[in-house]
């Protein structure tokens, strides 16, 4: 199986999260129900994200156990920058794309969103170095659960300036997962790209602002 395959295996938990209706969803640990806004794990071993209730993400992730607990902190970037050669030299179709560390391969992976799912890019080390170099908040990111997305789609789809958050893993599949679960025709279609001004506007209330590596 390719990586991109093994992503789309992984991950496949959260394709639930983008859909309008679905049954209770229940701890994967121990079967008891859990609300919205519960608690995931991330499976070290099968690199899995898993739901869990309270007490299970307590009892089982720590620096000891097969699972870490994936933050819910979202900080909005202000003054990231990139340069646009920088972005080209990655070769990603779309104004979007998310990056993370992965700890398995010991090295930066790139994806971007698209209608069959997440697609790995190429990123050269070299180019994130220099990137993380102009922003040292990257340097900080925990390695598997968290990530860098970046939204440059702009205002031919509804969007303005470019926008750049660092956010819990998680949240990047279910964005994945909401553009899979709504592509329609070449395009995407209307209510897709209205999903998505909802989504970052929702990531944008949510957000504690970031800037020079300090609190704002």
């Amino acid at each position: 199986m390719d990586e991109a395959g093994e992503y789309r295996r992984a991950f496949g938990t959260l394709q639930g999260l983008a859909r309008p209706t679905r049954i209770m969803e229940r701890c994967e640990l121990c079967s008891a129900p859990v609300a919205d806004g519960h608690p995931h794990l991330f499976e070290t071993k099968t690199r899995r994200i898993s739901c869990a209730c309270d007490a299970c993400a307590l009892l089982f992730s720590g620096p000891r156990s097969q699972y870490r607990r994936i933050p819910r902190r979202i900080e909005y970037l202000a003054g990231f920058h990139i340069t646009d050669g920088e972005w080209d030299s990655m070769m990603i179709p779309i104004g979007m794309a998310f990056f993370f560390e992965n700890s398995r391969e010991k090295k930066i992976t790139a994806l971007y969103p698209g209608p069959g799912g997440a697609t790995e890019s190429l990123l050269g080390l070299e180019t994130w170095r220099d990137i993380a170099v102009r922003n040292p908040r990257l340097e900080e990111m925990e390695s598997d659960v968290e990530a860098l997305l970046a939204n440059r789609l702009g205002a031919a789809r509804g969007f303005g300036d470019a926008e750049y958050y660092i956010l819990p893993i998680d949240e990047c599949f279910r964005l994945v997962g909401l553009i899979r679960s709504g592509w329609r025709g070449l395009s995407g279609g209307t209510e897709v790209w209205e999903t998505l001004r909802s989504f970052f506007a929702g990531l944008k209330n949510r957000a504690v602002t970031v800037a020079d590596g300090t609190y704002a």
